[in-house]
């Protein structure tokens, strides 16, 4: 008898406050997205001498909010090496579907395209998959989860006209049950390249691809910091080449990004919260207080106050 007065409990109790707790954490994510400023047109990139022009269908984020989002939303290693990004029109970054562009600069020389020819990418990927294992215990040690390369999305082309190198890898990371994409870009200059990788879902990668054509032209290096502008005489060339890009072992600190449940973790905060008050109803123990970002903590209380 006491097990179906539970159970009748538990059903009255959790399906409202979960219900208001989603419809509370939807409004608190909308108000997210209405509080960043986006801009279109030419933007001037702060690092590498280019310009973006952003594309028919984006709009453009800048440098300290992307990293916010990237970082603090979505739950991935800090880069302060992000000048911003590109986000589709008509989707925010925190809904269950967003997906964006990350653009960062590295400027360590003048990379050959000798080698574009000559690659076999399937014994490339197996490489890159031995090598991950040992990025994903390194990531594990600063507290991420461990991920692993399924395959490629699309396997790596080099536009020999445009200079841009472009490729998809799918991405499994820890237990989540949806892989992760990220389209990567790389378009090359006299003294550096641009990174411009996408991170979506799976799901999404039909619509990245169809955006790839206008993403290929959108950054673009200013005269005299073109690929065709190198001088042999004066410039530094890179340590690697296509290969070598491909692989990322020298883009070790870019990292992987992933795209995290972005409901999920604080209604499962609000499960918690709410088993907790059941608890202390039932058996009258005070539990401990969990410890959440501030974030959270400011919606957990926009929730008290809005069920008062």
């Amino acid at each position: 008898m006491k097990k179906i007065l539970l159970s009748l409990f538990l059903s009255i109790l959790f399906v409202p406050k979960i219900m208001a707790q989603a419809d509370t954490t939807a409004a608190y994510y909308e108000k997210i997205d209405q509080s960043l400023k986006y801009e279109t047109g030419k933007i001037t990139l702060s690092e590498g001498e280019g310009i973006l022009n952003v594309p028919k269908g984006f709009k453009f984020l800048n440098g300290e909010q992307t990293q916010h989002v990237v970082g603090d939303l979505w739950g991935n290693p800090k880069d302060e090496s992000i000048l911003g990004a590109l986000v589709p029109d008509g989707k925010g970054v925190t809904h269950s579907n967003s997906w964006m562009f990350v653009i960062s600069y590295q400027g360590d020389g003048f990379v050959k395209d000798d080698d574009a020819n000559d690659i076999d990418y399937d014994d490339l990927l197996k490489t890159m998959q031995e090598d991950t294992k040992t990025t994903s215990e390194e990531r594990k040690k600063a507290g991420f989860e461990e991920v692993q390369i399924v395959g490629w999305a699309s396997k790596p082309y080099y536009d020999t006209n445009l200079k841009v190198l472009h490729w998809a890898k799918e991405l499994k990371f820890g237990q989540n049950p949806s892989n992760t994409l990220n389209y990567d870009l790389r378009v090359l200059g006299r003294k550096g390249m641009y990174n411009i990788s996408a991170v979506a879902n799976m799901s999404e990668l039909a619509e990245v691809k169809a955006s790839i054509p206008g993403i290929l032209k959108s950054v673009e290096f200013n005269d005299g910091h073109k690929y065709l502008d190198f001088d042999a005489d004066t410039d530094t060339v890179a340590a690697w080449t296509i290969g070598g890009l491909v692989a990322g072992k020298v883009l070790a600190k870019v990292g992987f990004f992933a795209i995290l449940a972005k409901f999920g973790k604080v209604i499962v905060v609000g499960l918690i919260a709410a088993f907790a008050g059941l608890k202390k109803f039932l058996f009258g123990k005070k539990d401990q207080v969990m410890t959440k970002p501030k974030e959270e903590e400011e919606l957990v209380e926009e929730t008290a106050s809005t069920e008062e």
